[in-house]
This record gives structure tokens, C-alpha cells and sequence, in this order.
């Protein structure tokens, strides 16, 4: 497996290409044909986790159908960069916009996501219809993640992401920006626009955790009634899902080094919140299996399902502890089935001046539901400017 890639020095910014050994490769062929199953109970279907079956399959297919060295290409036809902040190796898209009056954006994904989900959604971000507003993107790796880990020190919060994102848009020469984010890119997104709100145009989040249950049971009684209900049903969900983050979040290093020895287990673990628990009864627009693999294959080659799982341990209180007070900058929340949001929730800690909520897609938003997503933004980002 390819060990961890040095770091430019200083400020430098260096072009990046994605090319892992053909040795990772048939070394992952090797682990997928050698998979040891566990069993399952008889008619238990996903109501003790991922069903082998619906496992089998998506091995079979990453062993005999999937093409890395395809996603490889589809990655390198945009521009990549490394650069080292605060000490860590930081990989990025950079995508400009011929339009001389694009909107930089800064978008930022969340867990066990990759870069590669942004990959639909460029196009039509970079090179709109002339009526609609164009963007200049970077998109970054998250510390830990893929060809941005992995993290070699302590301390990798959210609010530590905030702040090398700060100094990449300074060092691109982006002095004012638009950020994006869903999942932990949600909560990273705001914090920016909290330490910088001077130079953040508007931020524009989907799949917004930190507004779906209370941090404090008083928190209860500021909510209407219709909101009040939602964050109980959420509570009550989340007792029962929860289990991934209680793990990652407390003891990441255990179970790091299964992820890190089986890619069966690690397309697992990850499998899990991408099919949305059970894909019998989804309402959620299925995600690709290409692109499960693609995120799968990329922590895989890597070596850095571990540390992306330190994720959840070290956002610590900066996702998870008191509400931080909304920055003044303008927010759009974009709420699609099966997120949970509650707007009382969210106006605590951001200022929200568009709501939008969508019966499609689901919570990889720019997976599930490319267009509703690429849509949103425009229309946020356009009535800035009036």
C-alpha cells in the first residue's frame, strides 16, 4: 500500500497527479478474492448491519468490474495541487471558471467521502448557461482523507480545518469566496465564515448534522411544536444508527487497523450510511456503486480509512459541544430526503435566509441529487448579488 506522500515545504504549491503502483492494485485483487465472510443469521436481511449478500456483490464487482485506473483519469482531467498547511499535506482541486465575474467557492466534503464526489458537479459550477452565475471551485481534501493523510499529529478539529482553508483561499488569491459543504463539510463551511466573516461572500451547506438533534434538553423549549417533534423523532433515530460515529468518535485507532488490513471490511463500514441502512425501503435515490468504490478505493490505496476515522475524535467539541452563535454571514441550508435538519435548530447557530427542502437525492448531495444541489447554489449565490 502506498505509503504516506511528503508534503511540499513552505507556501510552495505543486501540481499533483493521482497514479497509484500497479503493485496496490493487485494486492488489493489479492485481499478481495481471499475475503473471509462471517455469516449471517437466516432472513436478518440489513437489521444487524450490512447484508452479506448486497456485500458479496459489490466485492465481485470491485474485483471484476470496477476500473481505478478509469477514476484515476477521470481525476487527473482537473487541475490538482498539493501544498503543506500548519504542517500537513493539503491536496486540492482547482477549478477556474473562464468567466471573468465567477464567484470563487470553496466546497468541502464530509465522511467517507472523497474529493472524487465533487467530480459531477464541476462542469456545470465552472461553465453555466449565460444567465446563470459561474464559479471559480477549490476543493480540498480533508486532513486525513485520501491524498490529504494521513494526519501525522493531534488535533485535526473542525475549526482547525476551518483555518487551513482560510490560508489556502489567501494563498490562491481568493480574498473574498463562497463556501459549500454537506455532513462534516457543513460544519467546517460555517466555521469558516465564524473566523473570517469579512471575506466569506455566503456559505451554502446540505446535510446539516449539527441542526438535527439538541445539544441540551432546554433547547427543547425554544422550538415550535412542528420542529419539537422532528428533533425527538431524530433523537430517537439517532439512538439507533449511531454506532459508527460512537466508535470513531471514542476509539478510532481500534478500529483503524481493521479498515486498514481488510477492504472488505472498510467497503463495509463505509457501506453502511451509503446505502441508507436499508435499500429495500429507501426513499433515497440510490448511490452509484462506481462511485461507493471509487471513495472506497481511494481511503484504500491510500492507507487512510484510520485516519479519516479520527475525524469524528477530534471535532470533539467543535461539532458536538455548544452551539456556536451564527457568524452574521448569509446561509443557505438545502435539505434533502433523508437529512434531518430542523430549521429552529439551525437558525441557533447560523444565519439562515434560504431553507430549501427537497423530496430527492439524499444526503451525498452532490451524488444523489447533482442538479438540485448545482441549482441551489446558483440561486443563493445569484441573490447575493441583487
Amino acid at each position: 500500500m502506498t505509503d504516506a506522500l511528503p508534503a511540499p515545504t513552505g507556501t510552495e504549491i505543486a501540481p499533483f497527479t493521482v497514479e497509484h503502483p500497479e503493485a496496490d492494485l493487485d494486492d488489493l485483487q489479492d485481499r478481495l478474492v481471499r475475503t473471509r465472510w462471517p455469516g449471517q443469521l437466516p432472513g436478518a436481511g440489513w437489521d444487524y448491519g450490512v447484508e452479506q449478500d448486497s456485500l458479496v456483490d459489490l466485492v465481485e464487482h470491485w474485483r471484476t468490474g470496477f476500473d481505478w485506473r478509469a477514476q484515476e483519469r477521470r481525476l487527473n482531467a482537473r487541475p490538482q495541487f498539493v501544498t503543506a498547511i500548519d504542517g500537513q499535506r493539503v491536496h486540492f482541486l482547482h477549478v477556474p471558471s473562464a468567466r471573468p465575474d465567477a464567484i470563487p467557492l470553496l466546497i468541502t466534503h464530509g465522511w467517507p467521502s472523497t474529493v472524487t464526489d465533487f467530480l459531477p458537479i464541476l462542469d456545470a459550477l465552472t461553465d453555466p448557461p449565460a444567465d446563470r452565475p459561474a464559479f471559480s471551485v477549490v476543493a480540498p481534501s480533508v486532513p486525513g482523507f485520501a491524498w490529504s493523510g494521513p494526519t501525522t499529529e493531534r488535533g485535526w478539529s473542525t475549526g482547525r480545518i476551518a483555518r487551513a482553508w482560510i490560508e489556502l483561499m489567501g494563498r490562491l488569491g481568493y480574498d473574498r469566496f463562497g463556501v459549500q459543504g454537506g455532513d462534516f463539510g457543513a460544519l467546517v463551511s460555517p466555521e469558516i465564515s465564524r473566523m473570517a466573516p469579512d471575506r466569506v461572500i455566503g456559505v451554502h451547506v446540505n446535510a446539516l448534522a449539527d441542526a438535527a438533534t439538541v445539544t441540551d434538553p432546554s433547547e427543547l423549549d425554544l422550538l415550535g411544536e412542528a420542529d419539537r417533534a422532528k428533533a425527538q423523532e431524530n433523537e430517537s433515530w439517532w439512538y439507533g444508527h449511531s454506532g459508527y460515529a460512537t466508535q470513531m468518535s471514542t476509539r478510532p485507532q481500534t478500529l483503524a487497523y481493521a479498515l486498514n488490513d481488510s477492504p472488505a471490511g472498510q467497503l463495509a463500514w463505509n457501506l453502511e450510511w451509503l446505502v441508507d441502512w436499508d435499500p429495500t425501503t429507501s426513499r433515497q435515490t440510490p448511490v452509484d456503486r462506481d462511485a461507493i468504490l471509487t471513495d472506497v478505493t481511494a481511503l484504500w490505496l491510500t492507507g487512510t480509512a484510520g485516519s479519516a476515522a479520527r475525524l469524528y475524535l477530534e471535532a470533539g467539541a467543535d461539532a458536538w459541544g455548544v452551539r456556536p452563535a451564527p457568524s452574521g454571514v448569509p446561509t443557505a441550508v438545502l435539505t434533502l430526503t433523508g437529512d434531518r435538519a430542523v430549521r429552529g435548530l439551525a437558525e441557533r447557530s447560523h444565519h439562515v435566509v434560504r431553507w430549501t427542502e427537497l423530496d430527492t437525492g439524499g444526503h451525498f448531495a452532490s451524488l444523489q441529487a447533482p442538479d438540485a444541489l448545482v441549482d441551489d447554489v446558483r440561486a443563493f449565490f445569484a441573490s447575493l448579488r441583487t
